[in-house]
């Protein structure tokens, strides 16, 4: 079983948010992906589902840790701004059957760093609202990544 390293669904305009940043929620469109990933990886055997801190992340994990019973676990090494090098250690220490969800800032880099150690990944700076990146371990590092773009909402 692979990693799963999602970047948050669309959480409309920065800019239109008048709140803290981390408070901004999913737009209609972001709540639509989020149910597409219960259609996605809902099958996939998944155990554990981590989270930056910030509520469009957690909004967008939130169904398919319902859908599974798993509780969302917080991480702010998944944050945005958070140093690439804590977020990899998050990412390789996972362990498979696990979901990690962050930001476009932080994804990627840890794609990049990946890469550079060895890892093959097609595109790895593609990092859509709502897209999911399969990482396959092996024995503590990644070997191999699939992008997924986001779903679509109907």
């Amino acid at each position: 079983m692979p990693v799963f390293l999602i970047r948050h669904a669309h959480a409309g305009n920065r800019s239109g948010w008048r709140g803290e940043d981390a408070e901004r929620p999913l737009s209609d469109r972001g709540h639509a992906q989020a149910r597409g990933l219960v259609d996605l990886l809902g099958v996939r055997g998944i155990e554990r589902i981590s989270s930056s801190p910030a509520r469009r992340c957690i909004q967008t994990v939130e169904p398919l840790a319902d859908a599974l019973g798993l509780e969302v676990e917080l991480d702010k090494r998944l944050a945005e701004g958070a140093p690439v090098r804590t977020a990899l250690d998050v990412l390789l220490g996972a362990g498979t059957d696990h979901v990690l969800c962050a930001h476009g800032d932080l994804i990627p880099g840890l794609m990049h760093r990946l890469v550079t150690q060895g890892m093959r990944a097609t595109s790895p700076d593609r990092c859509q609202k709502g897209s999911v990146w399969e990482i396959e371990l092996e024995g503590g590092r990644a070997v191999k990544a699939r992008y997924r773009p986001p779903t679509r909402p109907a």
